[in-house]
């Protein structure tokens, strides 16, 4: 595996974010400093150190699923389906999975799976502003108040403030592909992710939602072949997007 990659893989930094602490000679294979980032390494023999610190080999699995409604994103729940439970059983034993966040038990799309802590952690950290992106369809048309409100950090609740959020109306396309019976619909970006929130920002605006789908998240999009239910494993470039959206600016 090249170096970089391994380095990343290792550690949780991002792919360029790797390659500086290499060139930087703060690296070594089996005692050597390395500072060619494509150097190949083997990643279950050969012993990394990051500034004398042993690097201990330990790679993540990273899943997208497209979750259905009716499933808690949970490991183990007494009464419904978790996600865990869509996984096929090689998957469920051969890793200590858990969900990235939560998404309400009738809310849709995608969600991460994954035995990463610190990335999880980092994704859902509204500190690491990853954006999150969710479709929704309302019994109303949005305004242009609603728009300001969504924008302003505006008070929820008595529980609720919310940091500005990102609130528009769906693109023609966009339209088409969610909503090809009809009625109301609209794009909401936030970086937070409380209980209930988008249905609850929508309700202090005197809107309801009758249905959630989270699209995106961390710049990685739902990959749209996949059927409610069914998942994949996310590409090297999927997982460093998701890195990149939560490094330090």
């Amino acid at each position: 595996m090249r170096l970089d990659k391994l380095v990343a893989e290792l550690t949780g930094m991002t792919r360029s974010q790797a390659r500086e602490v290499i060139v930087k000679g703060r690296v070594c294979v089996n005692g050597e400093i390395k500072k060619v980032i494509a150097e190949q390494v083997k990643e279950e023999s050969d012993v990394l150190t990051l500034d004398g610190k042993e690097l201990n080999f330990q790679k993540f699995a990273y899943f997208m699923l497209n979750k259905p409604a009716g499933t808690v994103s949970a490991t183990q729940d007494k009464e419904a389906k978790t996600v865990l439970s869509l996984l096929s059983a090689e998957d469920r034993k051969r890793r200590n999975l858990f969900p990235v966040g939560r998404l309400d038990k009738d809310t849709e799309g995608l969600l991460f799976l994954t035995d990463d802590g610190m990335l999880s952690h980092q994704l859902i950290s509204p500190r690491k502003h990853a954006d999150k992106l969710y479709f929704a369809r309302l019994i109303r048309e949005i305004t242009a108040e609603d728009i300001t409100l969504f924008a302003s950090g505006m008070k929820v609740d008595e529980e609720l403030t919310a940091m500005p959020a990102t609130l528009r109306t769906l693109t023609e396309e966009e339209t088409v592909a969610f909503l090809p019976e009809g009625g109301f619909a609209a794009a909401v970006t936030l970086q937070e992710g409380k209980f209930h929130q988008v249905k609850r920002m929508f309700a202090a605006t005197g809107n309801e939602v009758l249905y959630l789908k989270r699209m995106a998240m961390g710049g990685v999009t739902l990959d749209d072949t996949l059927l409610p239910g069914e998942y994949r494993e996310l590409s090297e470039d999927e997982v460093e997007r998701l890195r990149e959206s939560v490094a330090e600016k």
